[in-house]
C-alpha cells in the first residue's frame, strides 16, 4: 500500500500530494489542506511500540506529536513544522526531559508495550525492580551475546566486567524514571514554535541518567544548557558525569548490532571508561 492510499484509508479522506523525507516517512498533504506525517513500520509490533511510546510521552505533558491513526503497519502524526535550536528551546528541553523523568513508571523495564524496539533493534520491557541488576540482563547482555555472535565485538571483556561490577558503578539508587528511550540528538526536533519536539520512543521506565547520557552521544546542541536547565528542576546525584560511559553502553551495543564493527572500539572504550569511574 502505498503512502497516500494508507493515510487516505485511515484517516477516511482524500489525499493531495505526498514527499518523502526519509525512508518509510513521509509529509502528505490532504485535500482540505492538513498535513501530516505518515510512517512504515517493517516489523510486527513496532507500530504499536511506537504509537504507546508516543502517548507515554504525552502523558507528561511533553511536546511530542498527536498519532491520528494507526495499523499494524503505517502511523500517522501530527506535522510538526522544523525550526532551528535556540538557547530557549534548549532551556524548554532540559525543563521537558526533567518533567518527563519525573512523572515516573511503575518499574524499571515497565513501559507502554512489552515488545518495544530501539531503532530496528527488539527491546524487552522486562519489569524489574533494581536498576544495576535490570540494566546488566536486560538492556547489556542481550545486546552483547548478539554483537559477539555476529562478529561485530570481539573484545566482550571489559563490557562482563562491567555487567559483573554493576552494583558499585550504578552510583545512588534511584527511583524508576519515565525514559524516552532512543534519545539521540536526531530524535529531538527543532521545531518552528520555539520548542524541541520528541519523536521516535523507546519508551520504557528506566534510569534518568540514561536519556541524558545518550543525549550527548551523538552530539546535541546547546547540551550544556539542556542540562543546566534539567538540574534547575531536577538535580543529578553527584558523580554523574563519571557515569556517563556506563549509561552510554546500551546504545553503543545497539548500534553495534544494528551497525556493525565500526561501534565496537566505541564500545569496548565506554565499558574500560565506566569500569576506571
Amino acid at each position: 500500500m502505498t503512502p497516500a492510499e494508507a493515510v487516505a484509508e485511515l484517516l477516511q479522506t482524500p489525499v493531495a500530494g505526498v514527499v518523502a523525507v526519509a525512508a518509510d516517512v513521509f509529509e502528505v498533504d490532504l485535500a482540505d489542506g492538513d498535513l501530516v506525517v505518515a510512517k512504515r513500520h517493517h516489523r510486527l509490533g513496532q507500530a504499536a511500540a511506537e504509537v504507546g511510546g508516543l502517548a507515554w510521552l504525552a502523558e507528561a505533558a511533553v511536546p511530542a506529536p498527536g498519532v491520528r491513526a494507526a495499523d499494524e503497519t503505517w502511523v500517522v502524526m501530527d506535522q510538526v513544522e522544523p525550526g532551528h535550536p535556540s538557547v530557549d528551546a534548549a532551556v524548554g528541553l532540559g525543563r521537558d526531559l526533567a518533567r518527563l523523568h519525573a512523572a515516573g513508571a511503575d518499574a524499571f523495564g515497565d513501559g507502554p508495550t512489552a515488545d518495544a524496539w530501539i531503532g530496528q533493534a527488539p527491546m524487552a520491557n522486562v519489569p524489574g525492580r533494581d536498576w544495576p541488576g535490570w540494566y546488566a540482563e536486560h538492556r547489556l547482555l542481550p545486546y552483547l551475546r548478539a554483537a559477539v555472535d555476529a562478529g561485530s565485538l570481539r573484545d566482550p571483556a571489559p563490557v562482563e566486567a562491567v555487567c559483573g561490577r554493576i552494583g558499585e558503578l550504578a552510583g545512588p539508587p534511584e527511583a524508576p524514571a519515565r525514559l524516552h528511550g532512543d534519545l539521540w540528538s536526531g530524535n529531538v526536533l527543532w521545531a518552528a514554535d520555539g520548542r524541541a519536539w520528541l519523536i521516535d520512543p523507546a519508551a520504557h521506565g528506566g534510569h534518568r541518567e540514561t536519556d541524558l547520557a545518550m543525549l550527548a552521544l551523538f552530539g546535541c546542541p546547546h547540551l550544556d544548557t539542556v542540562i543546566a536547565a534539567y538540574e534547575e528542576v531536577s538535580p543529578l546525584a553527584p558523580g554523574w558525569r563519571a557515569r556517563v560511559p556506563l549509561h552510554q553502553l546500551f546504545p553503543l551495543l545497539v548500534h553495534t548490532v544494528l551497525f556493525g564493527a565500526g561501534y565496537a572500539r566505541q564500545t569496548v572504550s565506554a565499558a574500560r571508561a565506566a569500569l576506571s569511574g
